[in-house]
């Protein structure tokens, strides 16, 4: 539709917005999706870029949507992401009561400790504006999404509305007042990465605590693994993630000290390795060095008793399958009795214990890439292997089918009206950025019309006609 100034919105239009946002006096709450909030465009820019103030001004003036823009660059220093526009600190404002340093955590904190002050507010959504690709961080520690996921939780608590708890229906804005909802924007690959994963080859292993680890190869060359829990409703919650070593056709057993041992092909020989790893109760894997056992292709290996392992793979160059017997001991496996098996190769795909079983396999979720890593239980089939859904992903003009597959937030820059008028139509809530001008303004507006003046008349005046909330 078209774009109209405000100051030429008709008095129809203007009771429309009313309507749709719950304005009108005695209004009962209205629905989330459709309300109106104030928002700010790089948020933590202040008055260095435009005139916003700083963060906690911001949400004391009734802005409820905030961006921070991130970078992994220096994580694996100040194990933290750096908030700024092209790196850390840039265009960043400290002054004001914004934090001094640069870290994510410290800016989180200050919304975090304001949103605790005050549990009457609307819900905060707190975009994080990916720089960076998170997806080539190997693990963990070296700041991947799980780390994101992590730092949001530890910062924001029981106020976290994560993204898999979402109401169904439609939620009201007082049945969300005093929550914060994260939202992941920015680079592409990461967000995509953040909904779904990729693979080949994928194996598992259970043991009787309901502790899972997956591994596959990338089909490039690399090995990755994921931890997770089987949960009490037969759904797996995956934990960690991350790169452990090259190769290809890996396999993995898993026991119920959290001892692991894995086994694979060389990327582009036909050695055969083994890593002895343990699990820790956090999700994370400590690995140990690999070490090569002997020739071969497809590798198998599953835990005989608390100490003992059989491996079986196949020929390098006929279909004879070999088997060893390994002795764990520490962190190394002592391997014997090599010899020809008419026994077949361990099933790598599918792990049973205690009365559970898990299964991990390849396949398309609609518009996912064919080799979108899945999983079924005994009880649930066709989850995603994939991160905790803690942020939402935020689907923007342009992105792919996947992206915009299950998404809740729309964003677009804010002179593309068509993009913000036909997702707004749809019930989605929808970021226009750069929305610097009363012009920019849509009927029905962006839920968050995302601007570096928020206290100028135009944008006020805009907002209130429109029944922004606070």
């Amino acid at each position: 539709m078209t774009r109209l100034p405000v100051l030429a919105v008709s008095t129809v239009a203007l009771t429309a917005a009313a309507l749709l946002t719950g304005a009108t006096a005695g209004a009962a709450s209205p629905p989330f999706t459709a309300s109106v909030f104030r928002a700010t465009h790089n948020s933590y820019s202040g008055d260095v870029d435009g005139a916003k103030n700083s963060l906690a001004y911001q949400l004391d003036h009734g802005v409820r949507f905030l961006e921070l823009d991130i970078h992994d660059n220096g994580y694996a220093t100040t194990h933290d992401y750096g908030v700024g526009h092209g790196s850390p600190g840039d265009l960043v404002d400290h002054g004001g009561g914004n934090p001094a340093s640069d870290n994510l955590r410290d800016w989180l904190t200050t919304i975090g400790t304001w949103s605790a002050a005050h549990p009457a507010a609307a819900p905060i959504v707190v975009m994080l504006d990916l720089k960076d690709d998170l997806t080539d961080n190997p693990d963990f520690a070296a700041g991947n999404l799980a780390a994101v996921n992590q730092e949001l939780e530890s910062v924001f608590g029981s106020r976290l509305l994560r993204a898999q708890d979402y109401p169904a229906g439609q939620p009201t804005v007082d049945a969300l007042r005093g929550r914060v909802l994260a939202l992941l924007s920015g680079n592409g690959t990461s967000r995509a990465g953040y909904k779904r994963d990729v693979g080949y080859h994928p194996a598992v292993a259970l043991n009787g605590h309901g502790q899972i680890v997956e591994v596959h190869d990338s089909g490039a060359g690399a090995l990755w693994y994921w931890t997770g829990t089987y949960g009490a409703d037969g759904r797996v919650t995956w934990l960690r993630h991350g790169r452990y070593d090259s190769g290809q056709t890996p396999a993995v057993a898993l026991d119920d000290n959290g001892d692991l041992v894995e086994v694979h092909q060389s990327p582009s020989a036909t050695t055969l390795w083994y890593h002895v790893g343990k699990l820790g109760a956090d999700g994370e894997i400590t690995w140990q060095a690999s070490h090569q056992y002997d020739n071969g292709v497809l590798p198998t290996v599953a835990f005989t008793d608390a100490t003992h392992l059989r491996e079986i793979h196949r020929s390098q160059s006929s279909s004879q399958n070999w088997t060893w017997t390994g002795t764990l001991s520490g962190t190394t496996v002592s391997w014997s009795g090599n010899a020809k098996t008419s026994d077949a190769r361990f099933a790598t795909d599918t792990a049973t214990a205690a009365g559970r079983l898990v299964d991990v396999w390849t396949g398309a979720d609609g518009p996912t890439p064919s080799n979108t890593l899945r999983v079924d239980t005994d009880r649930v089939a066709g989850d995603r292997i994939r991160y905790r859904q803690v942020a939402f992903d935020e689907f923007q003009q342009g992105d792919s089918a996947e992206l915009q597959q299950g998404a809740l937030f729309y964003g677009a820059p804010a002179t593309e009206s068509s993009f913000i008028t036909a997702a707004r139509q749809s019930g989605k809530l929808v970021r226009g950025w750069d929305f610097d001008s009363s012009g920019d303004a849509t009927t029905p507006l962006a839920n968050y019309p995302a601007t570096n003046h928020p206290y100028d008349a135009w944008y006020q005046t805009l907002v209130t006609r429109n029944g922004a909330v606070e």
